[in-house]
């Protein structure tokens, strides 16, 4: 019987991260399956994302919620990260962008900032993200593009009539990291 090992988060700053966490009511029994099961990461993640931009569960990022997460996340753009893109789907996030700080930082604040704003004006109370993110430092360019052109077509292929809105890309940034 294979054990499951959780990898610690790869933390270095001035290197690209593809991060990509989820609202804790989307969790349910088949994400915790897959989540618990042997599966290496990277295909864990896809199941995951599939499943995810199928579901309805803990799906609160719509309409005012978007432009609250949108707030959010640019606060510290240029301090503790530069965004490079980002994808808000309803009930998940992925974000690609290059570390100014530690990781925990940068979650620590994306997370909980997000959490307290979206919380009030949802009228909830209590965890609002999942504990757990993924994360995967870029290694190459060909990554980076691989990266880019997922989180760019994630509302897309969830069939989304908002993407316009969902998305965001920096493309002055991320050129530097293709060059």
């Amino acid at each position: 019987m294979f054990k499951h090992i959780k990898l610690p988060h790869i933390d270095l700053i001035g290197y690209c991260q593809f991060i990509t966490f989820r609202t804790n009511d989307s969790l349910d029994s088949y994400l915790q399956k897959i989540y618990n099961s042997t599966l290496p990461n990277p295909k864990k993640q896809f199941i995951l994302d599939n499943h995810l931009d199928n579901s309805n569960k803990g799906a609160y990022l719509y309409d005012n919620k978007i432009d609250i997460f949108k707030k959010v996340i640019f606060e510290k753009n240029g301090n503790l990260y530069q965004l490079i893109s980002y994808a808000i789907m309803p009930n998940h996030i992925h974000i690609l962008l290059e570390q100014k700080s530690s990781l925990t930082k940068i979650m620590k604040y994306i997370k909980g900032k997000s959490a307290i704003e979206l919380n009030k004006a949802l009228g909830k109370k209590g965890k609002f993200w999942a504990s757990d993110y993924y994360d995967r430092v870029i290694r190459n360019v060909n990554h980076l593009n691989v990266v880019y052109e997922y989180i760019l077509d994630n509302p897309t292929k969830a069939n989304l009539d908002d993407r316009d809105e969902r998305v965001f890309t920096d493309t002055k940034t991320l050129n530097l990291f293709r060059s």
